[in-house]
């Protein structure tokens, strides 16, 4: 039986557990990153660890998030990351050098490596023929101290290309009808695996698009064979002995096949609120826009950037738009410069941002009031851009670049003006000048800790018997942003009993109140919520505050996968209902009993007591051993630790 991609690199790479779809395996990680909104509190959770130095093979982190310095909390963050990665052996990517994936793509991706970061976008890498997954902090810690990164093994679904890319359609068109296919929910433990003939008519920016946004479909990656596009890729970035080629075997098995024929898809729109509500363009041409913003980790390579020059050059910014470009990396701004699109631009009157996450996470570049704001990122939650009221679409370079020319939502293929047929740069301009390290760990280094910088909050053994209050009732597709909101809260993400002050802040913002009440009265805390609960982000904050604020159980119709990893790793159990109806029967407020927890873990079925409503409700925790041994520990702080 022949092996796929997914499965060849899995393999070599397996420390615990067999490949087995649907089983949990334990895999050695080869790479690690971070960025700073959830790399402060992996370090000091590495710190914690009492690990001296990092044992992978490279480990960097990236200063890409917060780099609007107001106030002293984000400068001293930045000089903490910076001194403790020279301690610890970890490459520091300073602010300026760019977005975590655009640049490790850039300078560091190699095919048959595997990849963990602290970002849900992690799968970036798959682009270039990477398994790179998406994870919490803490997960990322105990890898970069040498230990497994544990993982459903998945099961792997071929995506056959056929064809090429009509003029006007691009890689964002792309993922955008894989999301219209998958949608944004039913997708853990999968991974998408492309395949076919169309394959080789993608450049591997164009490959890394697409696998970015895998990750708003819940999937735990994507992957691209390595082939001879990507050995251009490599040695056009002077990594040429780096390639190695990597493809299925002829005979590889597959769980399933999707057909997709590159040349019938057409432009995209994914409409507010969701990645999944996708649209034809044509559907929403004639909308009035008031902001365009072109960048972020899934579209700001140097292809898309000369493609957006191309299409505007000469012209000027239509007089109700805002157009902001945020080069993905310091490489793609130095190109721009020196080929002369840079002036190009800011000749059109686009407002030049610095190479970071920026508008994509609502720190800059928020849209006015009820504003209409397109952009090439990959998320549109409500609230997320910093304005709540916006309205965000997601589009293509091209599509982006139409709208700042005519002020509204435009096809373009409609703008008539010849296709820009842009060729990837064939040599990139290397500088690595703002990379800090050499990847050996320096214990003579003392670590900078400014006051907003805390210690990782502690947690106790679990309990055997939950008995609280049901704090919130939330809805569907709750993302880590309602839970744990970014933009200008970001700055204290160091900070947890600070940070914990704004969880759900969005949606209720009496939760802090009620759960600290609660707390201090000797009363547990329970989330409960609808389907997909923790979509989006990796932020382990979203389970870190919550556990701060006395939170023991989250009961949902259903989890994403990394969140509900984040909420074991933090001691707080996952629970679902096994009647999905059952969610009608609990109110904010009322008064639950779940009693013999830890001999009911072995069973899977848990029955909770409504006390207030005097009734019972059967509900499920699906969880390995080892994710049962770590939840009693009361997190996977404490159980790395006691090993």
């Amino acid at each position: 039986m022949g092996r796929n991609l997914t499965r060849k690199i899995l393999e070599s790479h397996l420390m615990e557990g067999r490949y087995e779809p649907g089983t949990e395996c334990g895999i050695r990680i080869d790479q690690t990153l971070t960025q700073d909104a959830t790399g402060t509190m992996t370090y000091l959770q590495l710190e914690a660890m009492g690990i001296k130095s990092t044992k992978t093979e490279l480990s960097v982190s990236y200063v890409d998030h917060n780099t609007v310095q107001a106030g002293f909390e984000n400068a001293d963050d930045h000089k903490y990351l910076q001194t403790v990665a020279a301690r610890y052996g970890i490459i520091y990517s300073r602010p300026g050098n760019g977005i975590c994936h655009q640049v490790h793509l850039e300078r560091f991706g190699r095919p048959g490596k595997t990849l963990l970061g602290s970002d849900s976008h992690t799968p970036t890498g798959g682009g270039i023929g990477m398994i790179a997954i998406g994870a919490g902090g803490l997960d990322v810690a105990v890898a970069m101290g040498g230990g497994p990164f544990y993982t459903t093994c998945p099961k792997v679904c071929q995506i056959y290309l056929t064809g090429g890319l009509n003029e006007w359609v691009s890689a964002k068109d792309v993922v955008l009808k894989m999301l219209e296919i998958f949608g944004v929910k039913g997708n853990v433990g999968v991974v998408l695996e492309y395949t076919g003939p169309g394959v080789s008519t993608l450049s591997v920016p164009e490959r890394a698009t697409i696998t970015n946004m895998g990750a708003e479909m819940g999937v735990t990656c994507s992957i691209f064979p390595s082939d001879d596009v990507t050995r251009g890729f490599l040695q056009a970035q002077g990594r040429a002995d780096q390639w190695i080629e990597l493809l299925p075997d002829e005979d590889a098995q597959y769980a399933n096949t999707v057909h997709l024929e590159l040349d019938r898809i057409e432009p995209l729109v994914a409409a507010p609120h969701s990645p999944g509500n996708v649209r034809p363009i044509q559907e929403l041409k004639g909308i009035k826009v008031d902001q365009v913003n072109i960048g972020s980790c899934t579209n700001s390579s140097c292809k898309d950037m000369m493609k957006v020059a191309a299409i505007l050059k000469g012209k000027t910014v239509h007089p109700d738009v805002s157009l902001g470009i945020a080069p993905g990396s310091r490489q793609v701004f130095q190109m721009m410069a020196r080929s002369g699109i840079l002036a190009d631009l800011i000749n059109t009157g686009a407002r030049i941002l610095e190479s970071a996450c920026g508008f994509c996470i609502g720190n800059s570049q928020s849209p006015p009031s009820k504003g209409v704001s397109l952009r090439t990122s990959n998320r549109n939650f409500e609230g997320r851009s910093g304005t709540k009221d916006a309205q965000i679409y997601l589009v293509s370079p091209e599509a982006a670049a139409a709208a700042v020319i005519t002020g509204r939502i435009a096809d373009p293929r409609e703008l008539g003006i010849p296709y820009p047929a842009i060729e990837a740069p064939t040599t990139f301009f290397i500088d690595d000048s703002m990379f800090l390290g050499n990847g050996k760990p320096d214990p003579s280094v003392e670590v900078f800790r400014g006051p907003n910088i805390g210690d990782p909050p502690k947690n106790s053994a679990f309990c055997d018997v939950i008995r609280g209050e049901i704090a919130i009732k939330a809805g569907d597709k709750i993302t880590t942003d309602h839970i744990m909101p970014a933009g200008v809260r970001l700055k204290y993400r160091s900070n947890i009993p600070k940070y914990a002050e704004f969880v759900f802040e969005n949606i209720d913002s009496s939760f802090y109140s009620r759960c600290m009440k609660n707390k201090k009265g000797g009363k547990q805390n329970i989330i409960v919520a609808g389907s997909s609960y923790g979509q989006g982000s990796s932020r382990e904050h979203a389970a870190l505050c919550p556990m701060y604020l006395g939170v023991t159980a989250v009961i949902a119709q259903g989890f994403e996968r990394i969140h509900a990893a984040n909420l074991i790793n933090c001691g707080i159990i996952p629970l679902t209902f096994a009647r999905e109806e059952d969610y009608e029967k609990i109110s904010q407020g009322d008064e639950i009993e779940i009693s013999s927890i830890k001999t009911r873990l072995k069973e899977k079925e848990i029955m909770m007591k409504n006390r207030t409503r005097d009734i019972s409700i059967p509900l499920l925790c699906r969880l390995s051993e080892r994710q049962e041994s770590i939840l009693l520990a009361g997190g996977l702080l404490n159980y790395t630790v006691s090993l």
